[in-house]
């Protein structure tokens, strides 16, 4: 940091199990990919290359390679998987994450349907390769998933060999853990966090309103994804209650009374 301030909420640090940042990359330039790493690769714990973006991007390897070369994982959207999948080339995506030497796999099924028991055996496979980040939750905002069901899926995938398992939001935050205004579906979240560990969910949360919401539910060190490049310094400073929606959230009473 650049400066002293006391009575900040302590941040974990790489390779950090919670107060986990992944980063959402839509498809930037090699320039744009260097001057993101340059102001926010310290913030950053892994980015994903959106849905199947990497199919069209250029330069992909090189893009790749400016990531590692910062220590920041990379990994394909769960919908290139799923696009794989539907056309029967497991086996050829498999080959992919060997050949761009990728050690982060994300498994879903939000845009197809597939029986679970199917999910978590491609779970159990990849995670032989990989290491593996389930997304559980449909990208079909009509689809609404009870939440003993988002509660026995994850712990299933989590079971199958996944290391975290990611909840759906898509990169526009309306469907999944947030109604199709943005609102986060309150209940459904804790629900969910009375069975699955704080550690091993990844909330995408793409809009400030929903991660301000996870960090004062659950402190500065929980996990959030579908952060967009420009947004990352900015959450950094949600986390440490450094902007107005959590300024008071992690200070003592006691010194907001001595202002009075």
């Amino acid at each position: 940091m650049n400066y002293e301030l006391s009575h900040l909420p302590q941040r974990t640090s790489k390779p950090r199990e919670s107060g986990f940042t992944m980063a959402m990359d839509k498809g930037l330039s090699l320039r744009e990919t260097e001057n993101f790493v340059e102001v926010a690769g310290e913030y950053v714990d892994i980015v994903k290359l959106g849905w199947a973006t990497s199919f069209v991007t250029p330069n992909l390897d090189q893009k790749i390679a400016i990531y590692k070369s910062a220590g920041i994982p990379v990994y394909f959207g769960g919908t290139l998987f799923e696009a794989f999948v539907v056309r029967g080339q497991f086996e050829d995506y498999r080959r992919l994450l060997d050949k761009y030497s990728l050690d982060f796999a994300e498994i879903s099924d939000g845009s197809i349907e597939m029986d679970h028991e199917l999910k978590c055996k491609y779970i159990r496979t990849l995670a032989e390769q990989a290491t593996v980040l389930s997304e559980v939750g449909s990208k079909d905002d009509q689809k609404i998933i009870p939440p003993y069901k988002w509660i026995s899926l994850m712990q299933a995938e989590l079971d199958a060999g996944a290391w975290k398992v990611i909840g759906e939001a898509r990169e526009s935050g309306n469907v999944g853990l947030f109604r199709s205004t943005g609102e986060v579906r309150s209940g459904l979240v804790e629900e969910i966090l009375t069975k699955i560990p704080f550690e091993k969910i990844i909330w995408e949360a793409p809009q400030k309103a929903q991660q301000v919401f996870f960090i004062k539910l659950l402190g500065a060190n929980v996990n959030l994804g579908n952060i967009a490049p420009n947004e990352i310094v900015p959450l950094e400073t949600i986390r440490l209650g450094l902007r107005g929606d959590t300024f008071t959230h992690f200070l003592d009473k006691g010194m907001l009374d001595k202002l009075i």
